[in-house]
């Protein structure tokens, strides 16, 4: 099974008079939170090109409020068919596959398979991680940390010869804190090398990201290094607020960041973002980008409630971390 060959990602023109980097689809939220007949909510999700069109892995939590992940599939990455039946994976260890909780996956292609990584119940949340050919079976693998730890974000290619994530240690709670940190693996199974990337700004700095931080989407390769789209956490007087940002990490030690934003990308403003079961949430899982055009289109939780998109330009997103980098 290889990647989808050439297919058109999402995109919208930037709107007249708008001077953003991002700007948000005019077709927002489009994924509601009713589009299965028992989901209470989808967001926090992760799309990629899959054959001739694309496919997904959605958190889709229940009218119970259980935590579940969905298959889904699209020919526009737009109009989604998720199933109804949450994803089950196979696993020949009883003591890892025993299902509890996931939430916020992340897919990643790499070499000739798609993985899974995304926050596992066990004894606390964790990274699984688990494997696919064709998105009708998944091959559920070891936990990668011991809890607590969430965000885990595979890099799509080796790096010195070895699997690379980030991730976000935490506690077994709503974390008030959290720094994003790099670790390899020789066989997806023993992880370590743990090397620190960053930590939250300080507040007179940027505020929007003084709490915590966590890497978004998949990091895209360009020449100028890793651009990682990452949210940040603002703890307000009305609660936490979550928006997101951009940085460089070096191509060769990704665990050294080269520029880092001090203005956010995109933060909550409207209804759907601002209003929700987690009211000022903007937390980025995916993104689709074409390397010819140079554009991205960004999938983002919104409110812990329904999903958006929003569109930019790759170049642009690098000037405007440059330009505007704390580090």
């Amino acid at each position: 099974m290889s990647m989808s060959s050439k297919v058109i990602i999402p995109w919208e023109e930037r709107p007249a008079g708008c001077k953003d980097v991002l700007w948000r689809s005019v077709a927002n939220p489009i994924i509601p939170r009713d589009l299965l007949p028992t989901s209470n909510s989808i967001f926090n999700s992760a799309v990629v090109p899959f054959g001739d069109g694309f496919a997904g892995v959605f958190r889709c939590d229940d009218t119970n409020r259980r935590m579940r992940l969905h298959v889904g599939f699209s020919k526009d990455a737009i109009n989604w068919n998720i199933k109804e039946e949450p994803l089950k994976f196979q696993c020949d260890d009883e003591e890892i596959g025993t299902w509890v909780y996931g939430y916020d996956p992340r897919v990643c292609f790499i070499e000739d398979r798609y993985y899974v990584t995304w926050c596992n119940g066990y004894h606390g949340p964790t990274i699984g991680v688990a494997y696919t050919f064709d998105f009708e079976t998944f091959h559920q693998l070891e936990n990668a940390f011991i809890p607590f730890n969430r965000n885990g974000v595979l890099f799509p290619r080796k790096i010195n010869g070895r699997f690379a994530m980030l991730s976000r240690p935490s506690d077994n709670g709503h974390t008030p804190f959290g720094d994003i940190f790099y670790s390899e693996s020789p066989d997806m199974e023993f992880w370590g090398r743990h090397r620190h990337v960053m930590s939250p700004a300080a507040f007179e700095v940027s505020a929007w990201q003084c709490t915590k931080i966590g890497a978004g989407p998949i990091p895209v390769e360009t020449p100028e290094g890793w651009l990682l789209i990452y949210h940040g956490v603002l703890h307000s007087c009305n609660g936490y607020v979550y928006s997101f940002g951009s940085a460089l990490l070096d191509l060769d030690e990704p665990w050294k960041v080269k520029f880092r934003s001090g203005p956010y990308l995109l933060a909550p403003r409207e209804p759907y973002e601002c209003m929700g079961d987690v009211p000022n949430v903007c937390f980025p899982c995916a993104a689709l980008h074409d390397n010819e055009t140079g554009r991205i289109a960004i999938y983002y939780g919104c409110a812990d409630t329904v999903t958006g998109l929003a569109f930019g330009y790759i170049p642009e997103i690098i000037e405007f971390t440059k330009r505007t980098s704390i580090i």
